[in-house]
């Protein structure tokens, strides 16, 4: 047998059926060559022990890809890795028969996703597909690298809050790839990359915003500019503090006029109640008396029966307008309430305890105790947002 050359290679005739021509140095490193003439690198190995052994065909690469001396290389050390007890062919079908990115989505949906609360739910699904998915959907799980995670962080630098959402999400999948067996423990890519800063952004109505609100609230409710349960919302957020889904969702089922409280079954911290101060108790009194053709469970209805409204953020933006506070957002009307408690000198564990704050949850069993002073808190800051919403307490 020859040593493998470029120019025997290229010099041999077309065979009339498939031929093999073996290198001379290199035990099993030879050229397949087809009846139609393409040329394909091998290298033909026993595994199991000497002859006894099974036999066993890798494919290194086709002529002209690959160069005759870049096929003898990889064939030394595919040699090396077979004396070791390897088996290099086996390995290559087992990483093309394993899992894709893809496939761990699908897992992640049906066992994980499901424990999630639907809004981190959507964020989830909305961070795989448009950030995610384009990029490693088709890769293998296993050959993951610390530069793809980069690669896909590094596409919302100018977006600090959504990229570390997006890599809290890809860290997640690599842990459970590792725990669910398709990749090796401790192999996680997303490590040592570091998260962005985010900056904190804290915004709250002045007693000159407020009035402005107010009289802009009265103005499209008194003209019917506006659906009165948008309204009525929007006053809820600024007394009770609460955050906008809690309010939309919420059901008359919940509300306990004697105690003055919402009675949440779930929140983003769990079970939790909503204080009411006597201008929110007027409030909800008021929505509850507004003519309907049928009754509906939700407390801020939707325009479809039994149903809530499911976006108020489009109102917003022109209530905001109208007030000329247009940088003023949803959830400032959460940090509003805060301020203000803040100014009526509530103390911090009360406020906690108001806005269901996590850190406060482990007072939560202790409801019955400290109603009264988180009643207080409401009311504090019912008696300010009413001034200056223009709105008397009865």
């Amino acid at each position: 047998m020859p040593k493998l050359t470029k120019s025997l290679i290229e010099k041999f005739e077309l065979p009339e059926k498939r031929a093999h021509i073996w290198d001379n140095q290199i035990k099993g490193f030879g050229v397949r060559i087809s009846t139609k003439g393409k040329k394909t690198y091998i290298l033909k190995y026993r595994v199991g022990g000497g002859r006894s052994g099974r036999q066993r065909f890798f494919t290194i690469g086709s002529h002209g890809t690959v160069t005759c001396e870049q096929a003898r290389e990889r064939a030394s050390k595919l040699l090396t890795d077979v004396a070791d007890g390897k088996d290099p062919q086996s390995d290559k079908e087992k990483h093309r028969n394993a899992a894709t990115m893809n496939e761990l989505w699908e897992r992640y949906c049906e066992e994980h996703l499901p424990k999630k609360k639907p809004k981190s739910q959507e964020e989830d699904i909305r961070n795989w597909k448009n950030a995610i998915k384009p990029v490693i959907g088709r890769n293998k799980i296993e050959d993951i690298t610390r530069q793809d995670i980069e690669k896909i962080h590094r596409n919302y630098i100018d977006r600090p809050y959504q990229g570390n959402r997006v890599y809290s999400l890809l860290s997640k999948l690599m842990n459970l790839a590792e725990f669910w067996g398709y990749r090796e423990d401790f192999s996680n890519p997303c490590r040592h990359i570091q998260k962005y800063k985010e900056e904190s952004r804290e915004r709250y109505l002045s007693e000159n915003e407020l009035e402005r609100l107010g009289n802009v609230l009265k103005s499209f409710q008194t003209l019917h500019k506006m659906n009165l349960y948008i309204v009525g919302a929007i006053r809820l957020l600024l007394l009770t503090g609460a955050r906008v889904n809690e309010i939309i969702t919420a059901k008359w089922e919940w509300v306990d006029f004697d105690r003055r409280v919402i009675n949440l079954p779930d929140s983003k911290t769990g079970k939790k109640a909503l204080f009411l101060s006597n201008t929110a108790v007027d409030i909800l009194k008021d929505l509850r008396e507004i003519p309907e053709k049928e009754d509906n469970p939700y407390i801020i209805r939707g325009r479809k029966p039994n149903s809530h409204l499911a976006c108020i953020s489009k109102a917003w933006q022109r209530i905001r307008k109208e007030a000329d506070i247009e940088d003023v957002r949803l959830h400032d009307l959460r940090h509003t309430a805060a301020s203000i408690a803040v100014g009526q000198g509530t103390n911090l564990p009360i406020i906690g305890r108001l806005l269901g704050h996590s850190q406060a949850s482990t007072t939560q069993r202790y409801a019955h105790v400290d109603i009264d002073p988180a009643l207080t808190a409401a009311n504090k800051i019912g008696k300010v947002v009413s001034g200056a919403l223009g709105i008397a307490e009865q």
